[in-house]
């Protein structure tokens, strides 16, 4: 470990059944009982380390080439939006006004560097300067979970207009969005109307020779 670098710490859980314990339960005829532990660990990144051997520091295999949508990629750019790709986490920034997300051939199923990129853009269509949604709730209030909400839908519309198969990837959210429906059995309806505006919104920015991107992808 370089000197000044600060690792992360992990803890690592399990059990484990202790030779005495086995012996008893052999002699009893009982079920042996297993004791549950943790055990702590201060983990470095290898950039973090100098002199470590050349096994553990195999350069990593490159990434696949793009499995690129051109009517995807005419969109995102027709949008205007600052959309940056880079990092290892998708999200909307309202503060800065823009949109980031991983490189396309980080994603396990490249598809969904599209289907990722188009709840991002429905998040951008509601800055206040454009169709001006409420995105001041924070992670797991009620105004977080119906933004979350409507960008999912929105991605889903968009996809469906572009020929990509959409779907529920943010399992992460289900529990809030339940809560949000629980609480107001017209949520669900709300959410679906700002997304199909921010559906309709996004794909009025497709090419001018076509009234729709769904004529485009047609």
């Amino acid at each position: 470990m370089r000197k000044g670098e600060q690792g992360v710490t992990i803890v690592y859980a399990d059990r484990f059944t202790p030779v005495a314990e086995k012996a008893r339960a052999r002699e009893s005829g009982e079920e042996a009982k297993a004791i549950p532990f943790l055990k702590r660990f201060t983990a470095f990144n290898v950039a973090q380390c100098d002199g470590l051997p050349e096994r553990l520091m195999a350069i990593s295999p490159a990434l696949p080439e793009r499995e690129t949508i051109p009517v995807a990629e005419a969109l995102i750019v027709a949008t205007g939006a600052d959309f940056r790709i880079g990092g290892d986490r998708a999200f909307y920034s309202p503060a800065d006004d823009f949109v980031q997300v991983p490189p396309q051939p980080a994603f396990r199923d490249q598809i969904n560097y599209y289907r990722t990129a188009l709840h991002e853009l429905t998040h951008f269509s509601g800055h206040k300067s454009r169709l001006d949604r409420d995105q001041s709730g924070r992670f797991g209030s009620h105004a977080y979970a119906r933004e979350e909400l409507c960008a999912e839908l929105g991605s889903a519309f968009l996809c469906a207009a572009l020929g990509i198969v959409p779907t529920v990837r943010h399992a992460d959210y289900l529990g809030s969005w339940l809560d949000v429906l629980r609480a107001d059995d017209r949520a669900i309806f709300r959410a679906a109307s700002h997304a199909s505006k921010a559906a309709d919104w996004l794909l009025g920015h497709g090419d001018p020779a076509c009234p729709t991107a769904l004529a485009c992808a047609a």
